[in-house]
C-alpha cells in the first residue's frame, strides 16, 4: 500500500553493520541471537511437542480461564455488547474500503502537526527507516513500548545486528526478553511462565542487562512488578529514542492512540527526545468520534476492565512537551495483499484484543510458540498465512498448516469484538492450501489417507457402489461385535483412524440397494406406483 499519485521509490539504507566480535551491550552483556520463530515445524508436529510439556499446559488453562472468566463479567454489565460490536466491525469496514485515501489523510495531519512520515514496504525497508533514525540522532539503545508491528518485522534482531540495543519495557515483554524466550500471547506474551520461573529468570538475567533483581526476591507478584520497575528505570532515564505501535490512528487528525496497564507506555512516549511509531496500516479510524466505540471494546475484550488505566494520545509535536521529534512509519508488509481477498481482508478488522486466544481449546492446551508467528491462535491462524502469502510456489508447510490449527467450534466469533468470521476464514484457507496441493502441505496424516480415499472412491458410481457392498458386509460384521465401528479393529491405518473415532456401523443395505429392490414396484414396505399415483404423486416424482 503506498501513497496514491506518487511513485514511491526504494529507500537507500545505510549499511546494517555488526557489532565487532566479542563486543558488549551497556551492562557488560554480550550481544547474543535473538530468538526467532525460523524453523518452527508444522503445526501438527509443533503441537504434539507442546502437549508433552505439562508444565506449559497448566500454565496456560490457569491463566486462559481466569483471563476468560473476568472478561464475561466485563462483557456482561453492558446491555448494548452486541451494538457495539457491530458499530466496530463497520467502522473498521469503512476503513477497508477507504484505506488508500486514509492513509493520504493520515499522513497530511501528522505532517501538518510536525511529524514526519515514512512508508514500508515491507520488513526489511521498515528496519532500515528505524535504524537509520536512530543512527541520525546518536544513540545506542531505544526503550520500547509493546507493539505486535515491530514483533512481526524482528525490529530488536535488525537493531542487534546494527549495534543497538533495544530494551523492552512491558513487564510480560521484559520476561521474555530476559529470558531469551518467544512470546506466546498477543496480550499476555509471557502467559507460558509460572511466578517461580519468572523469579528465577530475573535473579539470573537482570544483573547482566542493567540494575540487578533484589537478593531475597520472591515470587510474589508485588516483589516482581516492583524488581522490573526499579530495573526499568534508569532505562527511561537515560534513553534518547524510543519505539512504539499503536492502538489506533485518527485520520482526520493525525493522532496516534496507545492503551497500556502498567505506565511503562506513558514513560517511553514522554521521556525520550525521539519517538519513532511503527503501525500496520489498518490501524486507522476515520473520524475521533469513532474511538469513543474501540475505546470500549478494547478494554474489556483484552483485559476485562472497563477502562485501561493509561491511554495515551499525542498528534506530531508540541515544543516544550514530550518528544521533539515524531516519526511514523506506516507498515504494508503483506497487508495489501489480504486486502485484495474480499473473504481473507476481514483479518484486518483486527483490534489486537487476544479474546479469541483464550476461549480457543487448541491454544489452551498448546500455546503460543506451536504456531511459528508473533501472532498465535485463531487470529494468527488466518493473519500469518495471508500475510506470509499461503499461495506461493514451493508450498511452505509451516504456514499452510496454520489453517488447520483449529477445531472450527466458532468460539472465537462470539467473542471477537469486531466481528471477525475466524472459522468461516478458516475454511477459506483450507479451500487455497488444497487447491495448491490436494494432499496438504505435509506427509499426510491417518485421516488425510482415509479422506483421500473416500474422495477416490466417490468420484466413479462403479466404485462408491462395490464401496457400499462391502459396507454391508462390514456392518454385519461389527453388528456382531457390539454394534459400533469403534468396536473394530485392524491393520495401521484402519487402526489409526478407529482408535480415535467411534461411529455407527455402516447400514446392511445401501439405499441405492434398497431403492433397486423395491423403488421399481418390487417388494417392500413403500407403496407401489399405482398407489403413489392416486395419492397425488407421480412415480417419476419420487425421491
Amino acid at each position: 500500500m503506498t501513497a496514491p499519485d506518487r511513485e514511491l521509490q526504494p529507500l537507500a539504507p545505510q549499511p546494517l553493520a555488526p557489532p565487532e566480535p566479542g563486543a558488549r551491550g551497556r551492562a557488560g552483556r554480550p550481544f547474543e541471537p535473538i530468538p526467532t520463530y525460523a524453523g518452527t515445524p508444522p503445526f501438527p508436529r509443533a503441537a504434539r511437542a507442546a502437549l508433552a510439556d505439562t508444565r506449559l499446559r497448566a500454565n496456560l488453562q490457569r491463566a486462559t480461564a481466569t483471563i476468560r472468566a473476568k472478561r464475561a463479567r466485563a462483557v456482561a454489565e453492558r446491555d448494548d455488547w452486541e451494538a457495539l460490536r457491530l458499530a466496530g466491525a463497520a467502522i473498521k469496514n469503512e476503513v477497508l474500503h477507504d484505506l488508500p485515501a486514509l492513509l493520504v489523510q493520515l499522513e497530511r495531519a501528522v505532517t501538518d502537526a510536525g511529524g514526519t512520515v515514512h512508508w514500508a514496504r515491507d520488513a526489511a525497508e521498515a528496519n532500515a527507516i528505524v535504524t537509520r533514525i536512530v543512527r541520525e540522532h546518536g544513540a545506542t539503545e531505544v526503550v520500547k513500548v509493546k507493539s505486535m508491528a515491530t514483533e512481526e518485522i524482528e525490529l530488536n534482531e535488525a537493531l542487534a545486528e546494527a549495534g543497538i540495543a533495544a530494551w523492552e519495557t512491558d513487564l510480560a515483554e521484559l520476561i521474555v526478553q530476559l529470558g531469551h524466550d518467544l512470546p506466546s500471547h498477543i496480550l499476555v506474551p509471557a502467559i507460558h511462565r509460572n511466578r517461580a520461573e519468572i523469579r528465577e529468570i530475573f535473579r539470573r538475567e537482570m544483573a547482566l542487562a542493567g540494575r540487578p533483581a533484589p537478593d531475597d526476591l520472591s515470587d510474589e507478584p508485588r516483589e516482581l512488578a516492583e524488581a522490573a520497575r526499579l530495573h526499568l528505570r534508569e532505562k527511561f532515564l537515560r534513553a534518547r529514542v524510543a519505539v512504539s505501535g499503536a492502538n489506533f490512528a485518527i485520520a482526520e487528525t493525525g493522532t496516534i492512540a496507545v492503551v497500556e496497564s502498567e505506565g511503562n507506555g506513558r514513560m517511553c512516549l514522554t521521556l525520550p527526545e525521539v519517538l519513532i511509531t511503527v503501525m500496520g496500516i489498518e490501524k486507522l479510524l476515520p473520524r475521533w468520534q469513532d474511538l469513543e466505540v474501540f475505546l470500549q471494546l478494547l478494554p474489556r475484550s483484552a483485559t476485562a476492565e472497563r477502562m485501561n488505566p493509561y491511554t495515551s494520545m499525542w498528534t506530531g509535536v508540541t515544543p516544550g512537551d514530550g518528544p521533539q521529534a515524531f516519526h511514523l512509519v506506516l507498515l504494508d508488509n503483506g497487508r495489501s495483499d489480504v486486502l485484495s481477498d474480499p473473504v481473507g481482508r476481514q483479518a484486518l478488522r483486527c483490534i489486537r484484543c487476544s479474546a479469541c486466544l483464550n476461549v480457543c481449546p487448541v491454544y489452551e492446551r498448546v500455546g503460543g510458540r506451536a504456531y511459528g508467528s508473533v501472532y498465535p491462535g485463531p487470529i494468527g491462524a488466518i493473519l500469518t498465512p495471508q500475510l506470509r502469502g499461503i499461495v506461493r510456489h514451493p508450498v511452505d508447510a509451516q504456514t499452510a498448516s496454520l489453517p488447520y490449527a483449529s477445531s472450527l467450534c466458532g468460539a472465537c466469533f462470539e467473542v471477537c469484538p469486531v466481528r471477525i468470521d475466524i472459522p468461516g476464514v478458516l475454511v477459506h484457507l483450507r479451500a487455497q492450501v488444497v487447491r495448491q496441493h490436494p494432499m496438504g502441505p505435509h506427509v499426510p496424516e491417518p485421516d488425510e489417507l482415509v479422506l483421500g480415499v473416500a474422495s477416490w472412491v466417490m468420484e466413479r458410481p462403479r466404485r462408491l457402489s462395490i464401496a457400499e457392498r462391502a459396507a454391508g458386509l462390514a456392518g454385519r460384521v461389527v453388528a456382531r461385535r457390539g454394534g459400533r465401528i469403534g468396536a473394530l479393529r485392524g491393520p495401521w491405518p484402519v487402526s489409526a483412524w478407529f482408535g480415535e473415532r467411534d461411529l455407527p456401523a455402516p447400514a446392511r443395505e445401501s439405499f441405492r440397494a434398497w431403492w433397486r429392490r423395491v423403488g421399481r414396484g418390487g417388494a417392500g414396505s413403500t407403496p407401489s406406483g399405482q398407489e403413489r399415483s392416486r395419492q397425488g404423486r407421480a412415480p417419476e416424482d419420487a425421491p
